[in-house]
């Protein structure tokens, strides 16, 4: 489908943050498209990946995405959605120039988000207003970045090769036979990813793991049933994995989700009558 500009959502002269809010079912596809605004894209619920050219990120309900203005991205639900979006003004919120990122959501930044999108369009000439941005832009001036970023490589067959795998996690095929199956060398994938990626395919491999990992605990598989899918034989590599990277346990981190979903699905936010 052809890109899209979708500039009804940018914030109008006299308002700094616009706001959406929108329901998805599972699986919906929002096609690729771009703002003349910076976006915060969140989900009080569920789990959403989006992809902006090579790259992908995954976010559940305590993590967003960054998404810079004029950049193309595309949005697909793993399972029902409750997305609150903010459209801020270009210039705002100054990230460190990398583009795309995914950002830690505290508690704090989770409720400002939500009082904006009640709020609906936060004009600069509204104390109460101007207040709620300011917070709101300092809780995204200081929001951790989270290594939520999965990066595709652009060579064909280095491409192949991860699309292979990522198709397959369960049977946790080996560079070797991915590469075989293909037909081309290792050394020759390794090079690619670490030209491409700045990576190496083992590393990169993890990620891709870790990923579909966090999709499956939001699904409610247990952490068994994640680690055997992501091809781990122990669940507890898959559990030390998940630990360094988020300094908890899977368990822990999907009871704290869960309370988080419950609580989003609960509250009766303004939503939108048209999608993202």
């Amino acid at each position: 489908m052809r890109h899209r500009i979708l500039k009804e959502y940018d914030p109008k002269p006299g308002v700094s943050i616009s706001t959406l809010a929108y329901e998805y079912p599972a699986a919906y596809v929002v096609p690729e498209h771009s703002h003349d605004s910076d976006q915060v894209i969140y989900a009080t619920r569920g789990v959403m990946e989006i992809s902006a050219g090579h790259s992908l990120w995954l976010t559940p309900p305590h993590l967003a995405v960054w998404v810079p203005a004029r950049t193309r991205h595309q949005i697909r639900m793993s399972g029902a959605v409750s997305m609150r979006t903010l459209y801020l003004k270009r210039g705002l919120v100054t990230r460190p120039p990398d583009g795309c990122g995914v950002l830690h959501v505290s508690p704090l930044l989770r409720e400002l988000i939500v009082e904006a999108v009640r709020t609906g369009q936060l004009r600069v000439k509204n104390h109460l207003h101007c207040s709620l941005r300011d917070l709101i832009v300092s809780q995204l001036q200081n929001a951790r970045p989270v290594p939520m970023l999965l990066t595709l490589p652009r060579d064909t067959r280095a491409l192949a090769v991860a699309k292979a795998f990522m198709a397959n996690q369960a049977n946790a095929p080996s560079l070797h036979a991915l590469c075989k199956k293909a037909g081309v060398s290792a050394r020759t994938i390794e090079r690619a990813f670490q030209r491409e990626i700045g990576s190496t395919f083992k590393f990169w491999r993890r990620q891709a793991r870790l990923m579909k990992g966090i999709e499956l605990l939001v699904e409610g598989c247990s952490v068994k049933e994640t680690a055997a899918e992501v091809g781990y034989r122990q669940p507890s590599a898959f559990v030390e994995l998940f630990r360094r990277t988020f300094g908890m346990t899977p368990r822990t981190w999907a009871s704290t989700m869960q309370a988080h979903d419950n609580e989003g699905f609960k509250r009766t936010d303004r939503s939108s009558e048209s999608p993202e």
